[in-house]
């Protein structure tokens, strides 16, 4: 269904560690944002066992507000560019939703496009992935971070997203992307009650015919139903990767490599 560039082309369910270059992420944010602590981050992904590398440049965060679009892009090309010369090999995801960014980074040498929009906050993002023809994931939000959690009324909100979707792939097909991952963004747009309902019905989403993304990692769906904080909800986050992986799950991205692959392997064996 995706190959990557030929990089991968899995038989089993993905690992996506999270690198955030950034100053203000509600989990990580100020801890890689040097070329050292960005080479160090990357390196532990992969020693743990991660496939993909996911860079984020820009907080998405409840209520995040807007970098310039000059900072992100320089932010992401230096973390790509530093990545790459030293692991060539390492598959290198960029998440955002602009499409200048996507496109600056492809050219340093990035594989694919994490977009948190769909393809709606910027209406050159997709026309930009069918002229790269990479894979593309495609995650479902309302609005920008800054109002999204102000925005979380459906109508009824699986058929609200299966919608947006079918518009959104239909968009994708036009400009010959199909190779995408669908990602129901968790925690985007969305109450607390209104997470753990996608997470019971995930197995609605599989009619879209396009393997699913999980990123519930750390997020506030656990620490706030638990009464904890994002420091202490990697338990809560392996229980819903465990989850998440019985209902489908092709990709989990996460903070916590280490944790998700072994959450794998058990899983793996529990199915053979």
């Amino acid at each position: 269904m995706y190959n990557f560039n030929g990089k991968l082309n899995p038989s089993t369910p993905l690992i996506m560690g999270i690198l955030n270059v950034t100053e203000d992420s509600f989990y990580d944010g100020g801890k890689y944002t040097t070329e050292a602590a960005v080479l160090e981050r990357a390196s532990q992904i992969l020693a743990e066992g991660g496939d993909i590398i996911d860079i984020g440049a820009m907080s998405t965060r409840p209520n995040a507000l807007e970098i310039p679009e000059e900072e992100e892009i320089s932010r992401i090309v230096k973390a790509v560019r530093t990545i790459r010369a030293h692991f060539p090999e390492a598959v290198l995801s960029i998440d955002t939703y602009r499409a200048s960014v996507a496109d600056a980074a492809l050219q340093a040498g990035a594989d694919m496009i994490n977009d948190i929009s769909g393809g709606t906050f910027d209406p050159e993002m997709i026309p930009t992935v069918g002229k790269w023809q990479v894979p593309y994931c495609l995650m479902h939000t309302t609005t920008k971070p800054d109002t999204m959690q102000q925005n979380t009324h459906y109508e009824d909100i699986l058929a609200d997203m299966l919608k947006f979707f079918g518009t959104q792939l239909e968009k994708l097909h036009e400009h010959f992307v199909h190779d995408i991952i669908i990602d129901p963004g968790f925690g985007f747009g969305k109450t607390l009650e209104q997470n753990y309902f996608l997470m019971k019905n995930l197995e609605v989403f599989h009619q879209l015919g396009y393997p699913l993304l999980i990123g519930i990692s750390r997020k506030s769906m656990i620490y706030k139903l638990l009464g904890t904080t994002p420091d202490h909800a990697l338990n809560g986050t392996t229980v819903l990767n465990t989850i998440s992986l019985m209902k489908g799950a092709s990709i989990l991205r996460v903070h916590d490599v280490k944790e998700a692959v072994e959450t794998k392997i058990i899983w793996e064996r529990m199915m053979t």
